[in-house]
């Protein structure tokens, strides 16, 4: 509770320093559109009689994954889909079922793979390293929005390509501006927002008492004393919310031409679609314009390469392991500790390593700078997968029923491993000072242990159990919003109540009067009364 009250005291205090250096940036971004237009041909295949238009501003990172998914396949049912993202990037790019539109951005791909690649190192650092790494991405997401919402040729070369609806992570504000920009109806795409700045903006009762807060690791049986660190946590959330989008709210101002926040600016979203599902996440109130998609990749299969067919047979099985698209490498001394552990069990290990390989690896072991995740876990010969908590691998295990070892590094991954493990499909155990002994006995517990198997298979089925696929789902409800210009009809009222009206105080302060008032009379009435019927008494008494 203490790091994260010092978290954000550290941060509010950098950001006016960020602001400050990026007042001079802005100048010097405003440098027309120079951008490349990538063209991909689309094979109209949808059954809808509607085709429109639809505008993606790409968010890097792991928010991609399903919005490029989505991308794709509104572009393979015949619809006109432009994707906006910058010249360098970790990774977005082209695909064939869309349009590619891209924006210069003052900085090169060394930088952007030295400022994601410092996250495995941030592992081993102290407090004050990791808020000056955090520090650093938050000045490189603020450029980056800059170098998109100055551009004002591609602004306005957008504002005249009649879009139907735009689709966005709203991990980032830039998509809401440039919806309120242009006037378009917006379909949010997103595992969720820290600070709970889409439940705020999608007017979502979250009541503390059992709705766990991001970074509590609570889960939604909570004693007293978990309660009130819930309580105290969501009372953080508007100041964190305000740490996160500081700068963002300047430049909501110089875009927008309006005084108006970014937060009050992502109210306007027509449909959340909320890439989780209660398999992953307890039970909790949503509004009717959220819609649960969590889990898109897990009927997206291809076959595994020839060179991995080795590996995954054989009658011991094989162990997958990878920490998500950002942190592919460990330091050293970690890595050496893993290698002890997997040369220990029968089982082979397959392992996403971009960094430099050690001279003792195991034979049961291979790495790969790049491992089909989710065929490799479709297979029947995995025994278990080791993850860093993401939401797209903790899906992809479900999906296939995997059970699972758990080694949070950073963000919501905490609170999603705990969660895994609350309902006894897998083990979370501390990358930071894990120990052989640690790993091996985990390893032991999930791939011997009949009950972790039992658990993630009834799991499974759960999530597997639904009407229509969470890809197909999310395409719906982006083309109900493209084809009816917005969903109002699915807003609450709440949008137009101050907080006072919200929780109507007005309405209890209003009533309280009149209980005291009549209170008031009533006993008034009620001591005239006893005061008359005593004298009354008094007198015939001496009558």
């Amino acid at each position: 509770m203490w790091k994260a009250f010092l978290q954000v005291c550290f941060l509010l205090s950098t950001v006016k320093e960020l602001n400050g250096e990026n007042k001079s940036q802005s100048a010097v971004q405003n440098n027309g559109f120079e951008g490349k237009v990538v063209n991909s041909p689309t094979t109209p295949e949808s059954s809808s009689k509607f085709l429109g238009r639809l505008l993606v501003i790409a968010v890097d990172g792991s928010h991609w994954v399903d919005l490029k998914a989505v991308a794709q396949e509104m572009g393979r049912r015949g619809h006109r889909v432009t994707v906006v993202m910058p010249e360098v990037s970790l990774r977005l790019g082209p695909g064939k079922h869309y349009t590619t539109l891209t924006y210069p951005v003052p900085y090169g791909q060394a930088e952007v793979d030295a400022l994601f690649g410092g996250i495995a190192e941030t592992m081993t650092k102290s407090f004050m390293e990791k808020m000056s790494h955090i520090r650093h991405m938050m000045s490189f997401i603020h450029t980056n929005a800059e170098s998109l919402l100055l551009n004002t040729s591609l602004i306005s070369h957008l504002s005249q390509q009649d879009f139907d609806a735009l689709l966005t992570s709203p991990i980032l504000p830039t998509g809401a501006l440039i919806a309120r920009k242009l006037g378009l109806p917006t379909i949010n795409l997103a595992r969720g927002v820290p600070c709970g700045l889409d439940m705020k903006a999608a007017a979502c009762p979250s009541p503390p008492s059992y709705v766990p807060r991001f970074f509590s690791r609570f889960t939604d049986k909570m004693n007293f004393k978990e309660r009130v660190i819930n309580t105290l946590i969501s009372l953080m959330e508007p100041l964190m919310c305000r740490m996160m989008h500081w700068q963002f709210d300047h430049l909501a101002v110089e875009f927008l031409g309006e005084d108006i926040s970014s937060a009050e600016v992502m109210k306007d979203a027509a449909i959340w679609l909320m890439r989780t599902d209660f398999t992953l996440d307890h039970p909790r109130p949503l509004m009717p314009n959220m819609v649960l998609v969590g889990g898109m990749n897990c009927d997206l299969r291809n076959p595994l390469p020839e060179d991995l067919q080795p590996w995954v047979s054989g009658a011991d099985g094989f162990v997958v392991f990878t920490l998500g698209s950002m942190v592919s490498s460990v330091p050293e001394d970690i890595a050496a500790i893993f290698l002890d552990a997997f040369r220990q069990i029968p089982q082979k290990v397959i392992w996403r390593y971009t960094g430099p390989v050690p001279d003792n690896v195991p034979e049961n072991v291979k790495m790969m700078k790049w491992v089909p995740q989710n065929d490799l876990l479709a297979h029947p010969g995995v025994r278990a997968f080791i993850t860093h908590g993401g939401s797209h691998g903790l899906y992809e295990g479900v999906c296939h029923a995997v059970p699972m070892m758990m080694l949070p590094i950073t963000g919501e991954q905490p609170d999603n491993a705990q969660r895994m493990a609350s309902r006894g499909v897998g083990v979370v155990l501390d990358i930071k000072t894990v120990t052989v002994e640690q790993l091996l006995q985990g390893l032991s517990d999930v791939i011997n242990s009949t009950r972790y198997k039992e658990n993630i298979m009834k799991l499974s089925a759960l999530h597997k159990d639904r009407p229509m696929n969470p890809s197909e789902l999310s395409v719906y409800w982006t083309e109900y919003v493209m084809r009816h210009k917005g969903a109002d009809h699915l807003r609450p009222a709440a949008h137009h109540l101050n907080w006072f009206q919200y929780h109507s105080l007005d309405v209890i302060t209003v009533l309280s009067v009149v209980a005291v008032v009549v209170l008031m009379v009533t006993v008034s009435c009620m001591r005239r009364c006893l005061s008359s019927t005593s004298s009354l008494f008094r007198k015939r008494k001496r009558d």
